[in-house]
């Protein structure tokens, strides 16, 4: 069994979704507080963190496109461990539309079929060129609302990509969040590594999201296994 990790690496002031809280992480007590605390028998050190539910890699629940979607603690864990494929989108320009040709172009090139009650993840090389600059929150490439579609009709249960919105930057963002929650699918932000997945064949993706009641979305450590 292989396992690629393909979430971002947490840490103080992460890149974060403009307009978000910003990701912080620091030290509540240190081992030489709490050894002295303890009367010199134990220093255990303590951490803390603060993030939106929308920080670093994580899973939209549906309840963030709508009122009338399932909050994340009432996602069916069944969906997030499902088989999945990747398809290579690199030649797409900053800021282009991934439209239904051009993920019939990828998957064609991959040989593979759309796994149903799956997931595709789409490699669109933005991790990779610009985290963390400032061009990471602003020049991906992304789905149009046909290409969300596309995955629907495939039979999928979401996909995800490797920049933080499904969508290029603006309008078709949002119409692309509206129609997933009409289309009752989902979809995975801030991958990364997924370059490691091209030519890799079918994989088990596995996202578990924190158990927020009410959360509209949730940190996840998402991997790709092979030989599971």
């Amino acid at each position: 069994m292989r396992i690629v990790d393909i979430s971002r690496e947490l840490y103080h002031r992460t890149p974060s979704y403009p307009g978000q809280p910003p990701i912080i992480h620091g030290v509540w007590k240190t081992h030489e507080e709490s050894f002295a605390e303890s009367g010199n028998v134990q220093g255990n050190s303590v951490m803390y963190f603060s993030m939106p539910d929308h920080g670093g890699t994580h899973m939209d629940a549906p309840r963030h496109f709508g009122k009338t979607g399932q909050p994340i603690n009432e996602y069916p864990l069944e969906k997030c461990i499902v088989p999945g494929i990747c398809l290579d989108l690199r030649h797409i320009p900053a800021k282009g539309e991934i439209g239904p040709a051009d993920l019939d172009a990828a998957l064609k090139k991959t040989g593979l079929e759309v796994p149903k009650g799956g997931t595709v993840l789409l490699c669109t090389g933005h991790h990779a060129r610009t985290f963390p600059t400032p061009a990471y929150s602003t020049d991906n490439s992304g789905v149009n609302v046909a290409a969300t579609e596309w995955f629907a009709k495939k039979g999928c249960v979401h996909f995800g990509i490797d920049s933080m919105r499904p969508g290029p930057e603006g309008k078709i963002n949002a119409l692309v969040h509206k129609v997933c929650l009409e289309l009752d699918i989902t979809h995975m932000e801030s991958l990364c590594n997924l370059e490691a997945l091209i030519g890799e064949g079918q994989f088990t993706y596995i996202g578990l999201p924190l158990k927020w009641r009410g959360g509209t979305g949730s940190p996840i450590r998402a991997v790709a296994v092979f030989g599971m």
